[in-house]
């Protein structure tokens, strides 16, 4: 396998040390190398460099050099070559390194700069951190304390800014917190594509707001509470709901489309609060659509679906229907067998593109010991070419990887459809799928004995005879393939919901109950045996794969026709191979 090119390395110093880093990296990413924290507000990796906060002043200097031989000038005291130190603090955002650079950032003259920044910060600005509800993520409260004075010298009177102005439907704006970043303004601009956010007004009277006739409606627009860097812009959903060092922080996956969009559920004894993105240059950057952070109220929506039988009750009652008239034939077969010895026939499995990659694993594994077949149902929608792929469901690719499919679902069950009309279908388990959103007529229903595996109420479950519930993306762990075909963990975020169980239990226990040897229900155990059966995976192990996926080799499956169509913003990185 080709090797990525090595990037050009500079060896510049900072604070003392030296450090070969890539040629153009950022002074304040080059001092992160050596932990060394160079303040910052306007600053941010993956946006324009605009150098408007001036809290990261530093001393700079280079090799002094003869101007008329260019041969280096070497300090007597020392042995080395002297430094030409600039006599003024320069901002770091704005200095990319380059060969020989110094760089000091503890020095009087950066002390006395960064102090001065601050204080003209904290002129205008409230002191009322007990009650702000950025408390815990304040990066000016943070810095106040490591590289302010320590006293204020203002004697004036405040000018008080606007208070809880919306600047949108799901943003709301103190603007007397604000520090005049322009993060909102720049993320608005260069990466969502909507020039929506400017400042108004001059001096300490500048002010953030709204084109004329303009919001902050955007699917984006929550990213602009993320990269705030002070209590200024604030999520209304979040809003003063819960003090952030008191939740738990959990790494899952945004399932509204194939993207994958990497995030982090924020918890409180059982009850998610909020979902943020979380960092993957491979995937989605630092950002998140809107629309994947409401998903969270999925787990306590009223539609739940809990039961009040044991699991291996409802499990009987499925077997039962398997075994009834309408699901089994006489007729020899050359599919596994039941209790009473009669062949399984007659069944037909809607999988779905929303189960995980273990989920999806088993599911094969029940469709064997049924002699089913096996549908998937595809959800086609607009693409933004950000974030969001016309595919949305999250893992048709983790079904191809599997084998649980060979070919791309359709958006309708036209084939099972037919076979149901002809009398071929009997039964049908539902994985999670509505049948009557997927094509299948009252009277197609009405014709078959339904299993539902499932999280939340539909037409499906109402029609079963019986309900297996099941749990959300939040509520268990597993792995899900992305459009890059990427495979990703997603960690249980929250409890159960009472009443519901886990799928991959359900799953084996209905395996086992069909007469197949029951396979792992636990994601440790059932992953060795994943990678045994599925060649894609088969040199890859659960507790190995990266907080940032592990990109497999797509090449059986490049021909598909995929319904994307269409140049995301971000690019499939070069195949990983992993030891």
């Amino acid at each position: 396998m080709t090797q990525p090119a090595q990037p050009d390395l500079v060896t510049v110093n900072i604070d003392g040390k030296e450090i070969a880093v890539p040629k153009g990296t950022n002074v304040i990413e080059a001092a992160r190398l050596v932990n060394v924290d160079v303040p910052h507000y306007c600053y941010h990796p993956k946006l324009a460099i605009v150098g408007n906060c001036r809290m990261c002043l530093i001393e700079m200097g280079m090799p002094a050099v003869d101007p008329a031989t260019k041969a280096p000038v070497m300090d007597p005291a020392t042995g080395k070559q002297k430094i030409n130190w600039i006599p003024r603090p320069q901002i770091g955002c704005g200095t990319n390194v380059s060969p020989g650079l110094h760089v000091k950032t503890t020095s009087q003259m950066v002390k006395d700069a960064r102090e001065g920044v601050m204080e003209f910060l904290l002129i205008n600005h409230p002191l009322d951190c007990p009650i702000c509800d950025q408390a815990g993520e304040c990066k000016l409260q943070e810095q106040a304390t490591g590289y302010g004075r320590g006293y204020s010298r203002f004697i004036e009177q405040k000018n008080v800014k606007p208070k809880r102005t919306q600047l949108g439907p799901r943003v709301t704006l103190d603007d007397e917190r604000c520090v005049l970043c322009s993060r909102c303004i720049r993320f608005s601009r260069d990466v969502a594509k909507e020039d929506v956010l400017g400042f108004v007004d001059r001096g300490s009277y500048s002010t953030l707001t709204c084109h004329p006739d303009r919001k902050l409606d955007h699917n984006y627009s929550l990213n602009t509470v993320d990269i705030c860097p002070v209590g200024a812009l604030t999520s209304t959903d979040f809003r003063f709901k819960m003090r952030v060092w008191f939740l738990k922080q959990t790494n899952t996956i945004d399932t509204e489309s194939s993207v994958g969009v990497n995030s982090v559920a924020w918890s409180r004894e059982g009850v998610i609060y909020r979902l943020t993105p979380r960092r993957n240059d491979e995937v989605n950057d630092t950002w998140m659509p809107d629309s994947g952070r409401i998903l969270y109220k999925q787990v306590g929506a009223p539609d739940r679906l809990h039961a009040v039988e044991s699991l291996d009750a409802l499990v009987a009652k499925a077997i039962d229907v398997l075994k009834a008239g309408r699901g089994v034939h006489a007729e020899p077969s050359s599919g596994p067998a039941h209790r009473d010895g009669a062949p399984y026939q007659g069944i037909a499995i809607v999988g779905s593109g929303r189960s995980s990659v273990e989920e999806q694993f088993l599911t094969k594994k029940l469709a064997a010991a049924l002699n089913a077949s096996v549908s998937l149902v595809s959800r086609v929608g607009e693409g933004d070419k950000l974030l969001i792929s016309a595919d949305r469901n999250p893992n048709v690719r983790g079904a191809l990887v599997t084998g649980l499919i060979s070919a791309l679902p359709s958006a309708q069950l036209t084939s099972l459809a037919a076979d149901i009309d002809a009398g071929k279908v009997k039964t049908v388990i539902s994985i999670g799928e509505d049948l009557s959103a997927a094509g299948l007529s009252a009277d197609q229903l009405a014709k078959i004995s339904i299993i539902y595996l499932g999280t939340h109420g539909n037409l499906t479950s109402l029609a079963a005879n019986v309900v297996l519930p099941t749990l959300t993306v939040f509520e268990k762990a597993g792995t899900f393939v992305n459009q890059q075909f990427r495979i990703q963990k997603f960690a249980q975020a929250v409890p159960g919901h009472a009443g519901a169980h886990n799928d991959l239990v359900v799953l084996s226990k209905l395996i086992a109950a069909a007469g197949a040897a029951a396979p792992a229900s636990e994601l440790g155990a059932l992953w060795p045996v994943i990678a045994a059966e599925t060649p894609a995976l088969s040199a890859v192990l659960y507790k190995s794969i990266p907080e940032t996926g592990l990109l497999l080799d797509a090449t059986p499956w490049k021909a598909l026709p995929f319904v994307e169509g269409e140049t995301l913003h971000y690019k499939p990185a070069a195949v990983a191979v992993q030891n």
